[in-house]
């Protein structure tokens, strides 16, 4: 049967994803938001009474949607004015900024996209009053400015450049009363993670603001943008979360995307500039260091690397592979990706396909997936 499927040359269409081990059911990031009237809340009252803090909520959710569509017809020259209110947000949510990690309590916002907090040195005519002290950017070992030629200072947010060539922000919010400017930066954050430890998310944008006002209150610190915008949390750690990064389609010798299933070959062979991008993304989502092998790719187990999960869309069918489909163990202490740069015909071999029970119809000319354990059988 070997013999036979090694010279089925079947082709089709295909493109890969790649989710980090982060994303994988294993593990993920939880951070935890705060309802502004939960007992963790600084804005907790406990002399209100669960009706008055529903009408409250109610006049706040009124509120939010009178600056929704009174900003719907807003002109294009005003793209950068976030709808929100900053004091009238219902949930918060604690993050840590720098090196070492410093707290901070922040308005959660899915209407807008940047994060900022009130940084040193501002003086109390250009800040609004904070509670908990200004964050010091000089105290931090991973603080870097962000500079103008940076694709990520862009309008909206680009406000100008200082002298130095570094990037200033801008943002006004929907009151026309609320705003933050600053200089544009990349930060360490940190993150709470479902299995309990901490997570350090290295070179995130963030706003150090260094002139702030309007309704703000002393008790937030900022503004967490979790929108839809390259500049927001959500869109920043996007590789490293439950999202994946979808790489296209492999294009090559052959039209289409289309690839040989062999049964007879070994390792999976891709276009040079494929095989690049993928070796690009698999190592950066694997929080180990690579080390010399017979591979593009190699890792010592001793260092427990953490393989991100691989899906393969074929024209009509997706198709799960587990991280033994996609790295070998070549020694006691190495394993290796399967996968090589090849100016040929792309190739899919047989280690992508340990696990599957794989169908051929030749008359039809599909291929069928179906996983299963080949020790039991």
């Amino acid at each position: 049967m070997a013999t036979f499927l090694s010279c089925a040359f079947i082709f089709f269409f295909l493109c890969l994803s790649v989710i980090s081990p982060a994303g994988a059911q294993t593990g993920g990031f939880s951070v935890e938001l705060i309802h502004r009237d939960s007992p963790k809340s600084p804005f907790y009252n406990p002399n209100e009474t669960p009706y008055q803090r529903l009408r409250n909520a109610l006049n706040r959710s009124a509120n939010r949607l009178s600056h929704f569509n009174k900003n719907s017809s807003v002109s294009s020259s005003k793209v950068s004015q976030a709808d929100i209110i900053p004091n009238g947000g219902d949930y918060l949510i604690r993050i840590s900024i720098g090196t070492p990690p410093v707290e901070i309590l922040a308005v959660a916002d899915t209407g807008s996209d940047l994060i900022w907090t009130q940084c040193q040195p501002c003086p109390p005519s250009q800040c609004y009053k904070q509670d908990n002290p200004l964050f010091d950017p000089q105290k931090s070992s991973t603080y870097k400015y962000l500079s103008c030629s940076s694709s990520q200072c862009a309008p909206p947010i680009k406000d100008s450049c200082s002298a130095e060539g570094n990037c200033k922000y801008s943002v006004r919010y929907g009151d026309q009363e609320s705003f933050s400017k600053g200089d544009l930066a990349t930060e360490t954050v940190t993150l709470g993670s479902t299995s309990g430890q901490a997570v350090a998310l290295p070179e995130i944008v963030f706003g150090c603001g260094t002139k702030n006002d309007g309704k703000f209150n002393s008790k937030t610190d900022g503004i967490v943008g979790l929108g839809g915008g390259d500049a927001s949390l959500i869109s920043q750690i996007r590789t490293t979360i439950a999202g994946d990064q979808r790489l296209g389609v492999i294009s090559g010798s052959t039209p289409g995307g289309d690839i040989v299933i062999d049964s007879g070959t070994t390792l999976t062979y891709l276009p040079p500039a494929y095989a690049s991008t993928l070796l690009s993304v698999m190592s950066s989502m694997i929080a180990a260091q690579p080390v010399e092998g017979p591979s593009d790719l190699c890792y010592r187990i001793s260092s427990r690397p953490q393989f991100p999960e691989v899906t393969i869309h074929f024209r009509d069918a997706d198709v799960k592979l587990s991280p033994s489909n996609f790295f070998m163990k070549i020694s006691e202490d190495l394993v290796c990706s399967v996968f090589s740069a090849s100016n040929g015909t792309p190739i899919y071999g047989n280690i992508m396909q340990t696990n599957f029970l794989i169908g051929y119809d030749i008359e039809g000319r599909t291929v069928s997936f179906k996983p299963t354990d080949c020790s039991k059988q």
